[in-house]
Order: structure tokens, then sequence, then C-alpha cells
């Protein structure tokens, strides 16, 4: 080890480069999450509080709509590193468009700063949350005894943005307005950007350009092609083809019929080994319950952000708790409980579940926080107490801990070697066909009907859960290196 390197050493134990990756994953997450946390109260209050008065189901569609846009853009910010700019410019830059867009949503009036606001921050978040997490692999790539400390305390960053950004923007909406929240997401980014622009020097050479840049010919057929589907979208925008009632089942289907791209590919690849194909065979399953659980996941910025406003007693001595909270308290609770797992799953060793089963115990957990609603369901005059929703939020963080880290897990482990990187992203796929879905199941809640509504919800994530555990033999079979 050079003296150099011992010296860049100086944080934990780890190169400096960890510290300013974290530090921009941990600003852009606050931004993300503090607009999240007070996103759906703003579409749908009335305009004379400040909101967009939207329908409460069209407000719950664009919400999951929202959420895919992100991860599906994580696609475009990998192709982008990976083609264009190298992943440390693709950072830099998607965090200055993800500040545009708090910017948008803070000073443009109506649905069209919302528009604007939306489309870039879910464009930036995706370009940073898909390099942040490469670099951070790449200044370990050589080093596996201190890779899951690195990751940890980058997932650790997450969370703490996680935490603190709706806890602000929470009370800024409260007490000033929801423009002025977005404007301190919008803050918190230009720091983010400031503090990774003083340490971009520590970033390896490698992450500096791209790998597989596009010849001159590529960059014009590229070219055309992104100005004709941006074409395309604003003449459905014009024409009122795409309206913000189809924008859900439209990114569904999109989704959809990528992620089923990726799979054929790979079932057809030459690359792709006789013993790999079954591995990518029984990945499907994974998808579909991951896709289930992360639709269940999202009504934790949806429904559950307005049964929280709306039928949760929030006082505490004479004080309203801010409603965005909710998501402040979850993050709170993942960072305690992503630790005590962590040690749980140490002290297991070998006798810990398999990966599958952490998958099936997560769906049934989920599925139980939707029945812990049940006895406050119906009853519009009876509030929820605020202990009965920490008991519920407690039982849905813990589902999380035990899929969220997993998945990549998996991803990695039943990958091809020809297709390591496209099988992490078709996880990430995962994400955006659950969110997408989600807010698609989300705009049938109604308060007329939301026994049944809640109920169903449920019953979904325990049938996934079952018809997952009746799957785990076959992964066993096939790939009991993952299972």
């Amino acid at each position: 080890m050079t003296s150099k390197h011992a010296q860049e050493r100086s944080f934990l134990g780890h190169s400096r480069a960890l510290l300013t990756l974290s530090s921009m994953e941990l600003w852009e997450r606050f931004s993300f999450y503090g607009t999240q946390g007070i996103l759906l109260i703003y579409l749908y209050h009335s305009m004379a509080e400040g909101g967009l008065g939207l329908s409460q189901p069209t407000a719950l569609g664009l919400l999951g709509a929202y959420g895919s846009a992100v991860y599906l853009s994580t696609i475009l910010g990998a192709w982008f590193a990976d083609r264009v700019l190298g992943s440390e410019r693709t950072v830099f830059y998607s965090g200055i468009i993800v500040m545009l867009g708090h910017i948008s949503l803070a000073v443009l009036p109506g649905t069209g700063g919302l528009a604007a606001g939306l489309t870039l921050v879910a464009v930036g978040s995706g370009g940073v949350k898909s390099s942040c997490g490469a670099i951070v692999g790449a200044l370990y790539q050589h080093d596996h005894g201190r890779r899951d400390s690195a990751f940890s305390l980058f997932y650790l960053a997450i969370n703490v943005g996680g935490m603190a950004g709706p806890a602000i923007t929470g009370l800024l909406q409260q007490q000033a307005g929801f423009h002025y929240a977005f404007g301190a997401a919008a803050v918190g980014m230009a720091f983010g950007l400031m503090v990774y622009t003083r340490g971009r020097h520590r970033i390896p050479e490698s992450e500096r350009r791209a790998p597989s840049p596009l010849s001159v010919r590529e960059r014009r057929v590229f070219s055309l092609s992104a100005l004709g589907v941006v074409a395309i979208v604003a003449l459905l925008l014009v024409t009122g083809t795409l309206t913000a009632t189809r924008l859900g089942p439209l990114l569904f289907t999109v989704t959809a019929v990528v992620a089923l791209t990726y799979f054929i590919v790979m079932l057809l690849s030459r690359n792709v080994t006789h013993t790999e194909r079954p591995q990518v065979i029984v990945f499907i399953p994974i998808f579909l319950a991951s896709s289930v659980f992360w639709a269940l996941y999202v009504q934790s910025f949806g429904v559950f952000i307005a049964f929280f406003e709306q039928r949760v007693d929030r006082t505490l001595f004479g004080w309203a708790m801010p409603v965005s909270w909710y998501n402040s308290m979850e993050s709170l609770m993942a960072i305690v409980l992503a630790g005590a797992f962590a040690a749980l799953w140490s002290r297991l060793g070998k006798h810990q579940p398999s990966s599958t089963a952490k998958f099936v115990i997560a769906l049934f957990l989920i599925a139980i926080s939707f029945t812990a609603y049940y006895p406050f369901l119906g009853q519009s005059d009876h509030q929820m107490p605020l202990v009965a929703q920490l008991m519920q939020l407690f039982i849905f963080t813990s589902a999380e801990i035990f899929l969220a880290p997993i998945g990549m897990s998996l991803a990695i482990k039943l990958a091809p070697q020809a297709f390591k990187s496209q099988m992490l992203a078709l996880f990430y796929l995962s994400l955006a066909f659950g969110l997408a879905g989600g807010g698609v199941l989300g705009s049938y809640y109604n308060e007329q009907q939301e026994v049944s509504w809640f109920l169903g919800m449920a019953a979904f994530g325990a049938l996934a859960a079952i018809l997952l555990w009746c799957a785990a033999p076959l992964i066993r079979r096939v790939a009991p290196h993952a299972y």
C-alpha cells in the first residue's frame, strides 16, 4: 500500500472519495424524499390551501408514475455513464438537473411547474442513483474486504437524507407553504453539489470517461432519436392524448415491455451459457415478487400519507406533526433496523433464512402492515392513535429491510457473466414496474370502499408470498448458491 493511498484513507478507514459520494447521495435523497413527502398533499390540496386541487385518485396515480419514472431513468443514467459522459460527470450534471427541477417546483406556478419540475427531478435522480453507486463499487473493485462496509456507510447516508428531507420540508410546508418547501429541496441539492465539486478530484480517473463511447455516427443517430421522442411526447401533451390519469398506466406498460425485452435478450443471447440460462429463468419469480412488494411499498408515499394527514391523531402536546414526518419516521426506523438486522444475520451465519425465504417474509410482513389499519377503517370520526401508526410503520419498515438489500444481492448472484450490469438494471426495473403498478392501484382507493381496498392489498401481498414460497424448491434446485 502506498503512503499516498494510506493518507487518502482517512474517512473511517476509507478513501475520502467515499465521503464525497455519500454526501452527494445524502443530499440528492434529502431533496428527493423531501419533495416526495409533501408531493401528494400538494397535488390534492385545494388552490386556496396552496395546492393544485387534483382529485385524490389522480394524485395517487401521478405519485406512482413519478416514482416509476425515477427508476426508469436509472437505465438512461447508466447508459449516459457508459456511452457518453462517464460516471463522474453523469453524477455532477444529473445533480444540476435535480436542482433545476426543485427550483421549477418552487418558482413555476400550476401544472406547468409541476410537469417541468417532476420531469427534471426524475431524470436527474435516475442519473445520480445509477452512477453514484457504480463509482462506490469501482473504489473497491479489488478490495472485497471493505466493500460491504463501504456500502453500509453509503446506505446510511441514503437513509439520513431520507429522514432529514421530509422533516425539514414538512415543517416549511406547514409554516410557509409548499413552494418554500420545494425551495429547501433545491438548496439541499445545491449544497450537495458544492461538496461534490470540492471532492471531484478524488474520483478515480477511470470513472471520468465513458468506457464504451459512442462513435460520431452513433451520436448523430441517438441525438435524432432523442429529439424524436421529445417531439412525440410534446405532441401527445399538446393534443391532450397524454393526460395525468393515463400517465400511470402508460409507464406501467412501457416498463413491462422493457423488462420483458431484457429477459428475452438474455435468454436468447449466445453469450449466456446453458448453465446460466436457468438462472435467468428463476429470476423471473424474484422479479415479479419484487414488483408486487414495491407496488405495495409506494403506498407509503400515497394512500398512507393521505391517511396519516386525514385519519391519524398527529398532535403532540397541542402541536400537529407535519404530514411528511411519516416518511422521516420510516427512514429513522430503517437506519435502526438495518443495523439490527445486519448484526442478526452476522450472528446467525449459515443458520439465517435463505434469500428467497427473506423475500417471502418481506411480502408477508408488508401484507400484515396493511391489516394493521383494519380497526380504524370505515370510521372517519375515529382517528388512529399515533402509537398504532408507529406499530404499523415498524412492521412496514421491517419488510423493507428483509427485501431491499437482498434483491440487489440476488440479482448479482443470478446474473450471467455477460449481463452483470443488465441484471442489476433489471432489478431496478422491478421497482419501476411495481411503483407504476402501485400508482394505478392507489388510484382505486376511496374512503367509501377503503376496507375492501386495504384487505385487497394485504391479500395481494400474501398471495405473492405464497406463490414465491411454492417456487422456492425450483430456485433452490437451479441456483442453490443464490437460494
